[in-house]
């Protein structure tokens, strides 16, 4: 179900703390996306919308964007409506359609295919999000999109490393920008640098709809979850712990790591040139990040 919707009824006047906390996040989003090149003038953005706070946030920055930017891109909002019991369809059209957003409803059951292939108390969200991410990339074709924004936010990535880390022995999270197996999509996430607690709090500012994930978000026992109360109290423990994980991940040192394919290991030998930076790493202070 695909629809165009009214003229964008998102300008309306701000309370200050609003317009504040707005106009932080969009300096932080339009950071990151200046500095990956998340959007070209004449993108058609493919925005994913759950129903949940990021993906709201997500799409209502992007329309204060697509307003002030020198560039032009539009917009269009998918949401997969996955025929979870009980999920109240009505509200994501209605809230495009107010809004003035142009959107498509795909429905697929990917729910029942879940649940009945993966066996009762055991993580659903890895089949999930695989059959959710191969009907979003059809849709992109079909839409002409040329970018897919997800809502990641910089917990997310936070969170993802230390997954990575503990539970599959890869150094890697989610990237701002990154091109599908197939080469055919690009997927970008624009609240990489935002913090999950700001978009709650402008989710509530801004009285977004919000549909629960009744499907995974029930699943107490789940790793993410887990992960995210550790760090958590790490911070508490050690405040803007946080930030320097953030930092880090675009503050890597190959030489320092172990990685064949990253640095020449093999090849290094003693020299009397000064051509080496292996170790100018060891030399450098540490200094706090950036909040």
């Amino acid at each position: 179900m695909s629809q165009s919707a009214s003229p964008s009824r998102t300008d309306l006047k701000l309370d200050d703390t609003t317009e504040q906390l707005q106009t932080r996040l969009l300096r932080l989003m339009g950071g990151t996306i200046g500095e990956y090149g998340l959007i070209e003038d004449g993108d058609k953005i493919m925005v994913c919308l759950s129903g949940g706070k990021d993906s709201y946030a997500l799409l209502d920055l992007l329309l204060v964007l697509q307003r002030r930017a020198p560039i032009h891109f539009d917009l269009v909002a998918v949401n997969l409506d996955q025929k979870q019991p009980g999920f109240p369809a009505h509200v994501l059209p209605d809230y495009l359609s107010y809004i003035g957003v142009p959107f498509h409803i795909e429905e697929r059951d990917t729910y029942s295919v879940v649940k009945r292939l993966i066996p009762e108390g055991q993580t659903t969200c890895s089949l999930c999000s695989r059959l959710r991410r191969g009907i979003l990339y059809r849709v992109a074709t079909e839409l002409g999109a040329t970018k897919i924004a997800l809502g990641h936010h910089r917990d997310d990535l936070i969170e993802t490393l230390f997954l990575n880390l503990l539970y599959t022995g890869k150094l890697k999270t989610m990237p701002p920008k990154l091109r599908s197996k197939d080469g055919r999509h690009v997927v970008i996430r624009p609240l990489a640098a935002v913090r999950e607690s700001d978009l709650a709090r402008y989710a509530e500012l801004r009285a977004f709809p919000i549909i629960p994930c009744d499907l995974c978000g029930s699943q107490e026992d789940l790793k993410r979850k887990q992960v995210k109360g550790f760090l958590k109290e790490w911070e508490l423990r050690s405040p803007g712990c946080t930030d320097s994980i953030f930092a880090a991940l675009s503050n890597v040192a190959p030489p320092l790591l172990l990685d064949r394919r990253l640095f020449d290991f093999m090849g290094l030998r003693a020299s009397d040139q000064a051509a080496g930076e292996e170790d100018a790493w060891l030399d450098q202070t540490p200094t706090p990040p950036l909040s």
